[in-house]
């Protein structure tokens, strides 16, 4: 009994097997029939593609597609204080086609290297690498990768640090919106300028149709170049409308339309100070150095000698002091005694 019941279950399945099978080669069939049909000229027109895409771009006419896929790696060393790391995490919400990384080790002279293969490892076009030395200097690396040939790159210290939350400002935008980068007139007169205005804008700017970014622009990000340093402002494009007729009217006479544009600073701010560029990324031949940068351990080393100076000096006086009274003693009188 048991071997029936197995034989009739075995041809049941079979059964089974046999009409699926015939259902699928049906629908095989069919849908080679449908593909094998002649196109009506009426539906050509429709099937054929469309060169409008390339027209458009040929135009300058943005079709809002992700085609700049520029990433940034941004990450920093170990042993950076607060308010270096509450920078970077402003720069973090300013880029979001930023990567993010854990600290790497600064101290050994492989830490060019290891940014170079993270970056190829997490794809990104270029590196924005915050070093910090002795726990008080903030150096920032900006740096291209461009396939089998990086480069350049650019060494800055970092100087007069304000994060968002130090400066309270009243400046607010959309969290990934795309700023609008403004340079002043001097990076287009200096070569170097010029170099560095590459990087920034590669580093800074945010592609359009990124899948994190808003396609919204609120925000102007400046970078003006006063006193052989560039000096970097988050500006809010803050538009305020007239409450009543009068004011729209009287804005209408002086600005020439109805609403009014101004800019509201956000933060951060900061200033960097150009070090060196180098041709490749992270080291190699140098393509400008600032004649002018003194080192912050040279300075800290002057004030040094100054205070020790005033030390010694401070010395001497209380010396000179004392010989000046030790000179200053009267001699004896003979008649002291007379009238003793």
């Amino acid at each position: 009994n048991t071997t029936k019941r197995c034989k009739k279950k075995m041809a049941k399945g079979n059964k089974r097997r046999k009409v699926d099978e015939g259902l699928v080669q049906k629908r095989i069939n069919h849908e080679d029939e449908e593909l094998g049909q002649d196109v009506p000229e009426e539906e050509e027109d429709d099937v054929r593609p469309d060169n409008t895409e390339a027209s458009d771009m040929a135009a300058g006419v943005s079709d809002g597609k992700y085609r700049n896929k520029q990433r940034c790696l941004v990450v920093c060393s170990r042993g950076v204080t607060a308010r270096h790391r509450h920078l970077l995490e402003d720069l973090r919400t300013l880029m979001p086609h930023h990567k993010k990384e854990s600290k790497l080790d600064s101290g050994n002279d492989a830490a060019g290297r290891m940014v170079n293969d993270i970056a190829m490892l997490r794809s990104c076009n270029s590196v924005l690498f915050l070093e910090c030395r002795k726990h008080m200097d903030c150096y920032m690396w900006l740096s291209r990768l461009n396939g089998a040939n990086p480069g350049p790159s650019v060494r800055f210290l970092v100087s007069n640090i304000h994060t968002m939350d130090e400066l309270r400002l009243t400046g607010n935008c959309l969290k990934g919106s795309r700023p609008i980068l403004s340079f002043d007139e001097s990076f287009e007169k200096q070569e170097h300028l010029r170099l560095l205005k590459g990087l920034f804008v590669d580093a800074f700017g945010t592609p359009r149709g990124h899948p994190k970014a808003k396609p919204f622009v609120d925000r102007i990000m400046s970078f003006y170049h006063a006193d052989n340093r560039i000096w970097v402002r988050n500006y809010q494009i803050l538009e305020q409308q007239p409450t009543t007729a009068r004011e729209a009217q009287e804005v209408k006479k002086s600005e020439g339309q109805e609403t009014t544009t101004s800019l509201v600073e956000i933060g951060p701010r900061f200033v960097l100070n150009p070090i060196r560029i180098f041709k490749g990324s992270f080291g190699g031949p140098t393509l400008y150095q600032n004649a002018e940068f003194v080192s912050p351990n040279a300075l800290r080393a002057m004030e040094k000698r100054e205070k020790g100076a005033a030390y010694m000096n401070r010395k001497r006086s209380q010396n000179k002091r004392k010989e000046r009274k030790e000179q200053l003693v009267l001699p004896d009188d003979p008649l002291d005694s007379v009238f003793a």
